[in-house]
């Protein structure tokens, strides 16, 4: 299985290759014929590119899918959700991956390209807050800690003028790109605007120079997808947060129930309508669709509730009635 890919999370990989035969085995094809034969083979390029956030979720259905398929190649890269849209309403891509809804300007975008596409959610995140192991002395903030910190303007740059019990110790900040999704995500739901943020801050695409960051220091603070703070469970401390209803930490449980507010999130893929005509695009979405808790799991994210699921496989229903019309 050849994947091309910035994949950025280091252990998932691994995990998957050792369990790809038997998940591909195990799971249910969407009416993929099997690259070792029995039904028509499939083959192609699919290229998906967007949120980082998703791509260790597209690298797992990719390497799953391939299993099964291996005529068919599919690309996963990671341009961001802003730049993976950008490419997507250019026409280069068929499958962008989010981890918000598309934006009206880039609604606007493919439209006047001419670019359908539908919208799928395929799992759930939250958006860890993260402290080094070596911080002892914080162990939750309420979100308007959290805003006095990040909002824009903010000349916050010592936990003591966070809060007068925390000790004198230099604050650090490390988090999201602009073009990032959870960028977005992160200063909607703390700072009320989507892209409202001080900007003193040492911004990366890359959550492994995020972990690399406050791990290295006593009085550092990030934030990135909780999946990220699990394969990094033994450098880092992720906070609870108190959303008005008291410290809630972030795990499987709270954010498919939503407790762990506001920083729980649905991620999403956006197949192109005229790329869903190739049969290994609509195979793959298919596939991708239909395995998604299995997906999931792999990638190490939080699967879908039961109303999500449910909401899923209307979609896809609609989508194969569609495309049977």
């Amino acid at each position: 299985m050849n994947i091309s890919t910035s994949l950025r999370r280091a252990k998932a990989p691994l995990a998957l290759t050792a369990a790809v035969m038997l998940a591909a085995s195990a799971c249910g094809g969407a009416d993929a014929g099997s690259g070792d034969g029995g039904g028509d083979k499939l083959a192609g390029n699919i290229k998906v590119d967007g949120s980082s956030t998703v791509a260790p979720l597209s690298t797992a259905a990719a390497q799953l899918f391939q299993a099964q398929n291996s005529g068919v190649k599919v690309t996963v890269g990671t341009s961001g959700t802003g730049g993976g849209f950008e490419k997507f309403c250019a026409g280069e891509t068929d499958i962008s991956d989010a981890s918000r809804p598309i934006k009206d300007e880039e609604k606007a975008a493919c439209e006047k390209k001419g670019i359908k596409y539908e919208e799928f959610t395929v799992a759930n995140d939250g958006l860890s807050v993260v402290v080094s192991k070596d911080n002892d002395f914080v162990e939750c903030l309420t979100v308007e800690q959290l805003k006095k910190i990040w909002e824009p303007g903010s000349k916050v740059n010592n936990w003591n003028q966070v809060d007068s019990k925390f000790p004198d110790q230099k604050l650090e900040l490390f988090g999201a790109g602009t073009d990032s999704g959870t960028f977005d995500y992160f200063t909607d739901a703390i700072n009320g605007e989507e892209g409202a943020s001080r900007t003193d801050y040492s911004p990366s695409e890359d959550d492994n120079v995020t972990v690399q960051g406050v791990s290295g220091s006593k009085g550092g603070l990030g934030y990135f997808g909780l999946s990220y703070y699990e394969e990094n469970q033994d450098k880092l401390k992720a906070l609870k947060i108190d959303g008005g209803d008291g410290c809630v930490a972030p795990d499987t449980k709270t954010v498919q129930d939503g407790t762990y507010k506001p920083l729980s999130r649905p991620l999403f893929i956006y197949p192109k309508a005229t790329s869903l005509d190739k049969a290994e695009v609509e195979a793959f979405v298919e596939y991708y669709v239909e395995n998604n808790a299995d997906i999931a799991s792999k990638a190490q994210f939080v699967p879908l509730n039961a109303e999500q699921e449910t909401e899923l496989k209307k979609d896809l229903e609609a989508l194969k009635a569609a495309h049977k019309s």
